[in-house]
């Protein structure tokens, strides 16, 4: 085609190398089906009795993905711990701060809201009740 260059050796073969790298980039990146975890439970979980988490207390069940907080009234809040920006299961809690450690991502366990970038989404809350002395998680709509 007249007017428009021909790319030099190096820049084909540059480009043709650097494809595949920026492909594992978004890959790493993107919520698919390898290592995502549901964002929230497919059925009512049991999560412990009602003592395991007194007044003022948050505490994270990790093997289910979720972070339950009891308010000074009693009340219980749960949150799903897949993080918002990539769907990461979220393993670490720091007080009432939950840390992703694929990105950094932060999240206030007691209200869901995301405190720090990559994320800016809330956690999905989640219906949370006791039945017969347990903490159930449901996963609501």
């Amino acid at each position: 085609m007249p007017g428009r260059p021909v790319p030099s050796r190096r820049t084909v073969l540059r480009s043709a190398a650097l494809t595949p790298v920026a492909g594992l980039g978004l890959a790493a990146c993107s919520p698919g089906d390898d290592g995502a975890a549901p964002a929230r439970p497919t059925a009512p979980v049991d999560l412990g009795t009602d003592d395991e988490v007194a007044k003022g207390a948050t505490k994270l069940y990790r093997d289910q993905n979720v972070v339950v907080s009891r308010d000074d009234e009693g009340a219980l809040k749960a949150f799903s711990t897949v993080c918002t920006h990539a769907g990461c299961p979220i393993k670490k809690l720091e007080g009432t701060k939950l840390v992703c450690s694929c990105h950094g991502s932060e999240f206030d366990a007691r209200t869901g809201e995301a405190l720090r970038a990559p994320a800016t989404v809330p956690l999905i809350e989640l219906p949370v009740e006791v039945k017969q002395g347990r903490i159930v998680a449901s996963p609501g709509t």
